[in-house]
Order: C-alpha cells, then sequence, then structure tokens
C-alpha cells in the first residue's frame, strides 16, 4: 500500500490486528495496525489501560488483538520506527498507512484535515479547523472530533488549542499536550 493511500471503510472481516506497547516520552504507547495500516495508539498504556484497550479493539474491529512478534517483520514495524524517530527529533512528518475504520463521518472529516494541513511545529484553533472543513460554527463538534481521535500523536490532535491561545483539552492529559508540544517546539520545554 502506497503510504499516501488511506483505508477509507471498515474491515472487510477478523482480519489480522496486531499490537505492542512501546515507550516514549510521554510514557508507554499501546500500538495496534491491521494490515490495512496503523489503527489505534492509546496513551499511558498500563497494564490496565492496555487490557482495556485491548477489549474494546476486539469488539470494534471484530478480530482479537495479538501481539507483535519481534522475531517476524508485521504491521508495527514501521510505525513504531518512525514514532521512535519523532520523539528523538528527527521525524516531523509521519508516512505511515493508517487504518480508519475506528473514525467516521464528521468526526474523520476533522482528523483528516488535521492530518493533511496541520504541520509539525504549528497549531490550528478549534474554530479555524471548523472552518477548513466548512463548518464555521462546529468548533464544540471538532473538539468531539479531537477527543474520538483512534490515531493521536500520529493525526496530531495536540496541535488543536483555544482561539485565545489556552491549550484546549486533550485525551492523553495537559501534561502530555504540552510535552508534545514542547518537543515540536511550539512551547518551551520544561525545567524539570
Amino acid at each position: 500500500m502506497d503510504s499516501d493511500e488511506r483505508f477509507e471503510g471498515p474491515l472487510a472481516g477478523p482480519g489480522r490486528v496486531e499490537w505492542a506497547v512501546v515507550g516514549s516520552d510521554i510514557g508507554p504507547l499501546l500500538l495496534a495496525a491491521t494490515d490495512q495500516g496503523l489503527v489505534s495508539v492509546v496513551f499511558h498504556a498500563g497494564e490496565a489501560v492496555r487490557d482495556r484497550a485491548l477489549r474494546a479493539l476486539a469488539a470494534r474491529l471484530g478480530a482479537e488483538p495479538s501481539p507483535a512478534r519481534p522475531d517476524r517483520p508485521g504491521p508495527l514495524a514501521e510505525p513504531i520506527r518512525q514514532l521512535r524517530a519523532y520523539f528523538a527529533g528527527d521525524l516531523r512528518t509521519f508516512a505511515l498507512p493508517l487504518d480508519w475504520s475506528l473514525s467516521s463521518g464528521f468526526n474523520r472529516q476533522v482528523l483528516r484535515e488535521l492530518e493533511a494541513t496541520v504541520p509539525y511545529g504549528t497549531v490550528v484553533g478549534y474554530g479555524d479547523l471548523a472552518d477548513r472543513v466548512g463548518q464555521p460554527r462546529a468548533a464544540q463538534a471538532v473538539g468531539a472530533a479531537m477527543g474520538s481521535n483512534p490515531l493521536p500523536v500520529v493525526v496530531p490532535c495536540h496541535r488543536v488549542v483555544e482561539s485565545d491561545g489556552g491549550l484546549g483539552g486533550f485525551g492523553g492529559g495537559l501534561e502530555t499536550k504540552r510535552r508534545l508540544l514542547a518537543l515540536e517546539g511550539v512551547l518551551p520545554q520544561p525545567l524539570f
């Protein structure tokens, strides 16, 4: 699959779903991928969060997720490599096939617009993003779309802020949002 292609529909049946937990500067991340691409990124993936997220993925995708095997390449090898490069400061644009089957309608439209038009080191307001998708009065709905993002970091919902300069909300917690924006040079690095 070309890295510019994106999976648009629901899975055609119980395909392979592979997962791994990887360390990052913002804590452990659960990554899950199907044969179509990266399908989920979950913050703070300690054991309880991981188990809950895997049960939800199984229910939504219709396939039981299995752990990635380090002895064979699979659909998570490239996402893991690129996320490590991002956190090392060596990658500014992800080039990954994404499986959008966990998002639909307005939410998917907003997330795809965000992914395509808000580059590393920049931010956009909720209202501005609503304007970009032709829904100028939908700033709150944009906020809900950010909260539903199944692919945070890769689809950079941390780059969406309030029009007055406030950080707004964030599913991974405001400290995680601050750290991601600091990594990208939008905010100063924390002193401690």
